[in-house]
């Protein structure tokens, strides 16, 4: 009784001893490779050769060296070949979406976004053509495209009645804006100097709204456009593109800016 108790006892249960077979392929591999390592130590081109090759083939085996192995090469993160395909038929779905047709909106916004890229372009070309870029700036914001004019190119001193000479420009505003599906904002500004008292206008508040109002009168009045067309604001001291601490800089704030609006905002 007490012989076959301390057999039983002895006995391993099924299945504990498996990690001896992977133990002993792994022994087996170091055992080869330090075999190898020993028989190129005196290298023979022939047989140098022949045993890359058979190591090569060996080791890119896909089912591996062990049973069920996914073989040395193939790292955690590669693709079988199956997986390439999946991956690549995954890519292509992903272009096609992206190819996909765009929406009514963003047709819209490419569209507007056509028109007034030609617009800078045709009005840029315009200032520089008659040498206006002195007095005449253009710029692409993100309200829309923005064309600002000094005071001294449209008024005289403190006054908001419009210079005959700079009529040209506002008749060329007037054609390209009549093509155009957007609302046109006219916005008057100033330096900070204040107004001499017994003049037209009581501050500088007043001076830019009329000067704003009276170009919106030359598009309505002269050139016969939509009302509806247009917005205006007048807004004095508040908006200053430089420092009120020059000459210089005083007159680059006193301007009227005309901004044709994005209609339609990208989203």
């Amino acid at each position: 009784m007490r012989y076959r108790n301390r057999r039983r006892r002895s006995a391993a249960p099924k299945g504990q001893e498996r990690w001896l077979i992977t133990y002993a392929d792994l022994i087996t591999l170091l055992m080869i490779f330090f075999v190898i390592m020993f028989s190129v130590s005196r290298i023979d081109p022939d047989k140098y050769d022949s045993l890359s090759q058979d190591l090569h083939k060996t080791f890119h085996d896909p089912k591996g060296v062990l049973e069920q192995g996914k073989g040395i090469t193939q790292q955690p993160g590669t693709r079988t070949e199956n997986q390439q395909d999946q991956h690549d038929a995954s890519k292509t779905g992903t272009a096609e979406q992206i190819s996909s047709p765009m929406t009514e909106r963003e047709l819209q916004f490419r569209k507007q976004e056509q028109e007034l890229q030609a617009f800078k372009s045709v009005i840029a070309s315009y200032v520089q053509d008659n040498q206006l870029g002195d007095q005449i700036s253009i710029s692409d914001t993100e309200q829309g495209i923005s064309i600002r004019l000094s005071d001294q190119f449209l008024f005289d001193l403190g006054k908001a009645d419009i210079k005959e000479v700079s009529t040209p420009m506002l008749h060329k505003l007037a054609s390209l804006f009549d093509q155009l599906d957007t609302t046109i904002s006219i916005e008057g500004h100033t330096d900070d100097l204040q107004i001499q008292p017994g003049g037209v206008f009581k501050d500088n508040w007043e001076l830019s709204a009329g000067r704003a109002l009276s170009v919106l009168r030359y598009f309505i009045d002269q050139e016969h456009m939509d009302a509806d067309k247009f917005q205006i604001a007048g807004y004095g001291e508040t908006r200053p593109v430089a420092p009120n601490d020059s000459d210089s800089n005083r007159q680059k704030n006193r301007r009227v800016e005309m901004i044709v609006l994005r209609k339609i905002q990208q989203q």
